[in-house]
């Protein structure tokens, strides 16, 4: 099992943040409607994270193992680059993230809350697991977020991150001036 002491240093190096959908910037829950329509709630303070941390270099991608409109739609206002849907295979994904971004797998965190998630995991330089993740992808998490997915989680992680690398106080100078 993977499970690392994470070290500042490790913060650091993280250029690209990697997320699942449904149980990350999602509660796990999908609506399914009587005329065929489905339904996601995404967190807004997760998006604001996200947009905040694009401004200091931080680049976004999701792959996730189902295909949605709501997930493309959420990720194109979000400015997320890199969008893997329909992903059975994510590792294969994550490998092809890497190549585009020329980020290696140190430079990267992965959050994940599932099982299908782990091979990610094991080869992504901090692999995170939301708090209500499987109990198998808490026990290969490198960090476990206090926060369960889709009510901030990736929020939390973005704010830690930023921290450890000195651009937090960065972001939220600008809204004091």
């Amino acid at each position: 099992m993977k499970k690392k002491k994470i070290t500042d240093k490790d913060w650091r190096k993280i250029k690209l943040i990697i997320m699942d959908v449904d149980g990350v910037l999602t509660k796990n829950d999908i609506t399914y409607y009587s005329n065929g329509c489905e339904s996601k709630t995404f967190n807004v303070k997760d998006g604001r994270g996200i947009i905040e941390a694009q401004t200091v270099g931080i680049k976004f991608g999701i792959i996730t193992a189902r295909g949605s409109e709501m997930v493309l739609r959420r990720a194109t206002e979000l400015g997320i680059e890199y969008i893997y849907q329909n992903a059975k295979n994510k590792l294969a994904a994550f490998l092809d993230i890497l190549k585009k971004t020329k980020c290696s797998a140190d430079e990267t965190i992965y959050m994940g809350d599932e099982v299908i998630d782990i091979p990610v995991m094991l080869k992504t330089g901090i692999a995170i697991a939301v708090n209500d993740a499987a109990n198998d992808v808490l026990k290969v998490a490198d960090y476990i977020t206090k926060k369960n997915g889709g009510d901030g989680a990736v929020r939390e992680v973005i704010e830690l991150l930023l921290t450890k690398q000195k651009k937090w106080s960065k972001i939220i100078s600008k809204y004091f001036e």
